[in-house]
């Protein structure tokens, strides 16, 4: 089971920038602190706007009274279930994005001790954060991609050949959420998106 380090130097290749995408400076200040909630809002981005999926950690914090790998892992996916399907629901489709939760916590918990920053730490070569963070349940190669964006870009978790793993969202196109740091960086995102779905294009062209 990989463990973190306390002083590792690739949590702080660059200095860290905000992740402003809620629109909520308390939800993006736990996006910030928890590294849980970071993963869970990517985990969630994906059929709805990417401002509910990334506030969502902060409403399920909200509701559990923390953000605790064991704890939700204890309680059981029904627990965990129906707090995700409690009006409002946190996702469009909550009940499978809870399974899918629940299962992410699993596997942090079985692999990284429940701490969901040890994913990265210690990840010395690009292609070693890719793998970890494939091997996420819930995160395809896109999802992944955008990821490792999001962990160098705003987290300054850059180790060498990271660039190389995330392409295209690794260069200076405005594609992904990796990219937000306020309210003009997230309409130009969204202005990006627009455009791009207007040309019959994704996010990868």
């Amino acid at each position: 089971m990989p463990k973190p380090r306390s002083n590792d130097p690739l949590a702080s290749t660059a200095p860290p920038t905000p992740l402003a995408v809620t629109g909520r400076p308390e939800a993006d200040a736990l996006l910030d602190r928890d590294p849980l909630a970071l993963v869970l809002g990517m985990l969630l981005d994906q059929q709805v706007p990417m401002e509910w999926a990334f506030l969502a950690p902060f409403t399920l914090e909200q509701r559990l009274g923390h953000l605790d790998v064991a704890r939700i892992v204890a309680d059981g996916p029904e627990a965990l279930t129906a707090t995700f399907c409690a009006k409002p629901a946190l996702h469009r489709y909550p009940a499978v994005m809870a399974t899918r939760a629940y299962a992410l916590c699993q596997h942090l918990l079985e692999e990284y001790g429940g701490q969901a920053a040890a994913v990265w730490q210690g990840a010395d070569t690009g292609d070693e954060l890719y793998r970890r963070v494939r091997a996420l349940p819930g995160f395809g190669d896109e999802k992944t991609k955008i990821f490792l964006a999001v962990l160098a870009k705003r987290r300054g978790v850059a180790p060498p050949g990271w660039e190389q793993r995330a392409l295209p969202f690794s260069d200076s196109t405005p594609r992904s959420v990796a990219d937000i740091d306020g309210p003009e960086a997230r309409q130009r995102v969204r202005a990006w998106k627009k455009q791009q779905k207007a040309a019959g294009k994704g996010k990868q062209d």
